[in-house]
């Protein structure tokens, strides 16, 4: 007789599922062994600050010293008032009179005579300005005007032009400064300008002037200054 297996009691029946479930099971506790971390016991102890422990810095007391006022001063002493019996003479205070009686002789000092001073005074602020030869008639307003006119016609009357300067080329204007003295003669003849020849022919023709009469300040000669360019000009 042949036996027949219950098809229910297969015992191969869903052994791959189970293998595979078991495998997904011990696969699960691997990862979980590995992924697990461990700590060692830490040998430091956590140690706790006290502040109370702290010295604490004691402040003294100190006590402000008020000083007392200054007493107050004491009050002035009455003043003490004499009594003057009518009986004692009081000297009376005598003002003299400053007027002077007509019998006073006043005594009047002699006041010198202040020096005139004899510094120069120049030509146009004097008083009475030099006179050119032949302005004397002139009215006294037109004096200074009569004075550089002939001075001008001196000047181109007695003209030369130097012969050196001529033949250099040489021209320009040369400044004349002279004194006119208290006795009417020209002095300190002084020049300057672009060449010497130049300057030597302006002194010349400075040289010819003739004697004038003085300026005056205050009604006393003195001496004048006067200045005037003398112009050299090739044509």
């Amino acid at each position: 007789m042949q036996l027949k297996k219950n098809p229910k009691a297969d015992l191969t029946k869903n052994s791959s599922l189970y293998f595979a479930i078991g495998l997904a099971v011990v696969l699960l506790f691997s990862w979980g062994a590995l992924e697990k971390k461990t700590y060692e016991k830490s040998d430091f102890e956590l140690q706790s600050l006290n502040i109370d422990d702290e010295d604490e810095e004691e402040v003294p007391i100190t006590e402000q010293i008020k000083t007392p006022p200054p007493p107050p001063p004491p009050p002035p002493a009455p003043e003490v008032i004499e009594i003057v019996e009518d009986e004692e003479e009081v000297e009376e205070t005598v003002i003299e009179s400053t007027e002077t009686d007509q019998e006073d002789i006043v005594e009047i000092e002699e006041v010198e005579e202040e020096e005139f001073d004899d510094s120069p005074v120049p030509f146009a602020v004097i008083e009475d300005v030099p006179l050119y030869p032949g302005c004397e008639r002139v009215a006294k307003s037109e004096r200074r005007k009569c004075f550089q006119d002939q001075i001008n016609k001196h000047i181109r009357k007695n003209f030369r032009y130097p012969e050196i300067a001529q033949e250099m080329g040489i021209q320009g204007r040369v400044y004349v400064n002279f004194i006119i003295a208290e006795d009417g003669r020209i002095t300190n003849v002084r020049m300057r300008g672009p060449d010497k020849n130049l300057e030597k022919e302006a002194a010349r023709i400075i040289s010819k002037l003739p004697r004038m009469t003085p300026g005056k300040q205050r009604g006393r000669p003195v001496r004048v200054p006067f200045s005037i360019p003398i112009t050299f000009r090739l044509q």
